[in-house]
């Protein structure tokens, strides 16, 4: 591989972050397309660079292996400690933690972009956008069919939060 290339695995990298910054951009996220972008950039950098490295420092001496894999193994430290800073906890909920998962996530595409692996890049892009599209689906209505079962055993329905709210409180028992 020579530079060119590798600036051609970042630019996939870069392309690849965006569609899923897109979609987390669309529903108002923390980390949005230019976060995603960025990590997903980052992290191919990081790969090219190793790959690059190996390449003009391992010699014919089996004592003179460069591996890349380490620095792979520090861009998932690195994104681990980015992704802990978005996540937090509220009263009763946590908040941030599938966006942290999905830096997480771009950090590993963009390792795959980086390292010329562009068909697991580009199926795990199609992967994660399927989980957060989809899935996002099929959690807003097992949310609506919940909401309906407790209303169903307490005559109550829960408030935007989930809690109870001023005017949904139960009646008073009658005595």
């Amino acid at each position: 591989m020579d530079e060119w290339e590798g600036l051609v695995r970042i630019a996939l990298a870069a392309g690849l972050g965006a569609a899923i910054g897109f979609e987390r951009e669309t529903l108002n996220k923390s980390a949005g397309l230019r976060t995603h972008m960025l990590v997903t950039m980052g992290s191919a950098m990081f790969m090219v660079v190793a790959i690059l490295l190996t390449a003009q420092y391992s010699g014919d001496e089996p004592t003179q292996f460069v591996d890349p894999s380490r620095i792979g193994s520090t861009i998932v430290t690195g994104v681990g400690f980015l992704g802990g800073g978005i996540i937090f906890r509220g009263h009763d909920r946590v908040k941030g933690l599938t966006t942290a998962a999905g830096l997480w996530t771009c950090a590993a595409i963009g390792m795959a972009c980086g390292s010329g692996y562009y068909i697991t890049a580009v199926g795990g892009t199609l992967l994660t956008l399927i989980v957060l599209a989809a899935v996002l689906s099929l959690q807003h209505r097992l949310d609506l069919k919940r909401s309906r079962s407790i209303h169903r055993d307490t005559g109550v329905l829960p408030g935007p939060s989930g809690k109870r709210s001023a005017g949904n409180t139960p009646a008073e028992p009658r005595e």
